[in-house]
């Protein structure tokens, strides 16, 4: 799987950088604004996504167009999870900071299940 991280704090995108690897995945980034994390969203399949990112409290906002515009499942990391709101704004988990390596690991499994329950339900025909 090929994990975006959106985190505009170096030591905790590295740290998120390590555990995707480890857990056998590719990490794309990490990159810290929006505008960024677009110019990668189509080669990605999964975004690990800070609700407040370099360029303000724009982590909501990234991940509704990540899910909607590229099929893309979002798994918020960030330091206030009671600001996501009801609906998770699209993503399929929150986890608070500080996070464990298992937890984010539990996060990209619900993340890649999600995805192949969307290609799944792409490829019925009717």
């Amino acid at each position: 799987m090929r994990v975006l991280i959106v985190e505009d704090e170096a030591l905790i995108a590295l740290e998120l950088e390590r555990i995707v690897t480890e857990a056998g995945h590719t990490a794309v980034g990490p990159v810290a604004t929006v505008e960024q994390a677009l110019a990668h969203a189509p080669r990605v399949d999964v975004a690990l996504v800070d609700l407040g990112l370099s360029d303000g409290m724009s982590g909501a906002v990234l991940a509704r167009r990540l899910t909607d515009r590229y099929g893309i499942s979002v798994v918020f990391v960030t330091g206030s999870p009671g600001d996501v709101g009801h609906g998770l704004d699209g993503a399929v988990d929150v986890i608070g900071k500080p996070f464990s390596d298992d937890r984010i690991r539990q996060g990209l499994e619900k993340a890649d299940s999600a995805s192949k329950g969307r290609a799944w339900n792409s490829s019925i025909r009717w």
